[in-house]
């Protein structure tokens, strides 16, 4: 069940012309946006490994995975956000990064399209036969969020501002935003939604973990319900593959799409464990996944 949350970052802005003309593109029955994803990284796209400088987090906080571990089935989550209702003749468009990393820093920790986290989007579509999909634009932080960390969510709230000044019309975008509980991204992504509700479909955030004792099912957290911000869903979840279920379940993600998901989920796993915790909350989203989709898990 959602329900309507009542936090908010700041009072909404009052923008009449950008919405009307959004509204009227919105009854047009021609009228289909391209979805942009847009993601944090640290802790949403690879694990920051919780590792501190002093009482300072650098980059976030979960310390269930390794630190520059990707999470399992996050690319192919990203791209089949990307594709949904999308015709053959259109490419998906490029995912868009807003990460609390330093500008000052970015010499040493510059995205770009041949980085790891680039050649693995890229990668990812062409596996699926997309072309020329993957690393989009991306927006860095500071050194002053990096010190004062209650500053990033507003820092990603206003790139994400300069990010859709791409389309200042709203009618070639609309975008989904994906990031974590650790790092003011739900204060960001609550922002775009209160200010930018016709644009902004949905916010997905991971539930990160901040633990000494990974091996227990116990210590993980908690996933809190879903809420409403201005009528658009905020989501939480553990694993890509329960965030493709929700994804589905709104409309965001086909099918097919939520099955290619938890196929990659599982096999980056196939190394590890099956007592470790990382498979003990995949098995259960997936078979959550499998449950509503119809599907046998060992037939994948």
């Amino acid at each position: 069940i959602l329900t309507e949350s009542a936090s908010f970052v700041r009072p909404s802005r009052n923008k009449p012309l950008r919405q009307q003309q959004i509204l009227q593109q919105q009854l047009s029955p021609k009228w289909q946006p391209f979805t942009q994803v847009i993601s944090d990284v640290d802790d949403t796209i690879k694990s920051s490994g919780g590792v501190k400088i002093g009482d300072v987090a650098l980059g976030g906080i979960d310390t269930q995975y390794e630190r520059g571990e990707f999470y399992p089935g996050v690319f192919e989550f990203m791209l089949h956000l990307s594709l949904h209702l999308l015709d053959d003749s259109r490419k998906p468009a490029k995912v868009a990064i807003l990460t609390a990393r330093a500008e000052e820093l970015k010499a040493a920790l510059e995205l770009t399209p041949d980085s790891k986290i680039g050649t693995m989007l890229r990668q990812t579509g062409e596996h699926h036969g997309v072309v020329d999909w993957g690393l989009g634009p991306v927006f860095y932080g500071s050194v002053a969020e990096w010190v004062l960390q209650d500053r990033k969510g507003m820092r990603k709230f206003s790139n994400f501002e300069l990010l859709i000044e791409q389309d200042p019309t709203g009618t070639l975008m609309q975008y989904i935003y994906v990031g974590d509980t650790g790092e003011y991204d739900q204060q960001a992504g609550e922002a775009m939604l209160r200010e930018y509700p016709q644009v902004v479909k949905a916010v997905f955030l991971h539930v990160v973990l901040c633990s000494g004792d990974n091996d227990l099912i116990s210590t993980l957290p908690t996933v809190p319900p879903p809420k409403l911000v201005n009528g658009r869903p905020i989501i939480f979840f553990r694993t890509y593959a329960g965030a493709a279920l929700k994804a589905v379940q709104l409309n965001l993600m086909s099918y097919s799409g939520l099955l290619k998901v938890c196929k990659a989920a599982k096999e980056s796993l196939q190394s590890v464990s099956r007592d470790d915790s990382k498979w003990i909350e995949l098995e259960r989203d997936l078979n959550a996944a499998y449950a509503f989709a119809g599907v046998h898990s060992k037939r994948l």
